[in-house]
C-alpha cells in the first residue's frame, strides 16, 4: 500500500471513530434515563437539589432503607500547620439516604499553602459502600495565610452494606501538597451502637 492509500485508510478509521464517539455521546442521556427508571433512583438530581437547599421538597427515594439507621462518625487529622475539623462529629442516616456534612479548614501559617485530603474508612468493608457525590478530597486547594474554607461532603451509603455494620467512621487527613504524602490514618474500630432515628449525635 502506497503512502496515499495508507493515509486514506487512516482517515476512514478516524471518521468511523469520530462518528462512534458522537453516537455514544447522544446515547448517554437515554441510557442514564433507563437506568434511573430501572433502579427507581436519580442520585444526581437528588444531590443537586439537596446541595441547592431544596431538600424539603425532594420526592421520596424508593431505595432508602428506613428499617435501618447507621451512625456516621467524622474525624479530621492534619499533617502540618492546619486547623481542620468537621462541623459536626456524627450523623445518623438511613442507607440510600442523601446526607451532607461540612468540613472546615484554616491555613494557620504565614505563607500560602497548597493542600489535599485523603479519606479512610472504618470498618474497611464500608469503603466500597460509601458513595461520595461531592467531596473536597477530589481536588487540591491553595489557601492564603490565615484563610478559612468550608466544604461539603455529600454522600449516600449503599443499602447493600452488611446489616452487621451500624457505625461507620469517615476520616480525612489534610496534608501539604509537595511534601511527603502520608498514609491514610489508622482507622479506629467502629463499635456497634443502637442509634436514635432522626437525631444527630453530638
Amino acid at each position: 500500500m502506497n503512502l496515499r492509500g495508507a493515509n486514506m485508510h487512516m482517515a476512514r478509521k478516524l471518521c468511523v471513530i469520530a462518528v462512534g464517539m458522537l453516537a455514544f455521546g447522544y446515547a448517554l442521556g437515554p441510557m442514564y434515563d433507563a437506568i434511573c427508571r430501572a433502579t427507581g433512583i436519580n442520585i444526581l438530581a437528588l444531590a443537586e437539589r439537596k446541595l441547592a437547599g431544596a431538600g424539603s421538597d425532594i420526592a421520596p427515594n424508593t431505595q432508602v432503607d428506613t428499617s435501618r439507621t447507621i451512625t456516621v462518625e467524622f474525624d479530621a487529622n492534619a499533617r502540618g500547620a492546619w486547623d481542620f475539623k468537621p462541623a459536626q462529629r456524627s450523623l445518623q442516616v438511613h442507607p440510600g439516604e442523601l446526607a451532607t456534612v461540612m468540613y472546615e479548614l484554616q491555613n494557620t501559617q504565614n505563607r500560602r499553602m497548597a493542600a489535599q485530603a485523603i479519606p479512610s474508612y472504618a470498618p474497611q468493608q464500608a469503603a466500597s459502600h460509601f458513595n461520595k457525590l461531592e467531596c473536597f478530597c477530589f481536588t487540591q486547594y491553595t489557601l492564603e495565610p490565615g484563610e478559612k474554607k468550608s466544604w461539603p461532603v455529600a454522600f449516600v451509603i449503599d443499602p447493600r452494606l452488611s446489616r452487621d455494620v451500624t457505625t461507620i467512621t469517615l476520616s480525612y487527613t489534610f496534608f501539604e501538597v509537595g511534601g511527603f504524602v502520608p498514609a491514610a490514618p489508622g482507622a479506629k474500630s467502629a463499635a456497634a451502637i443502637v442509634p436514635v432515628v432522626g437525631k444527630s449525635a453530638p
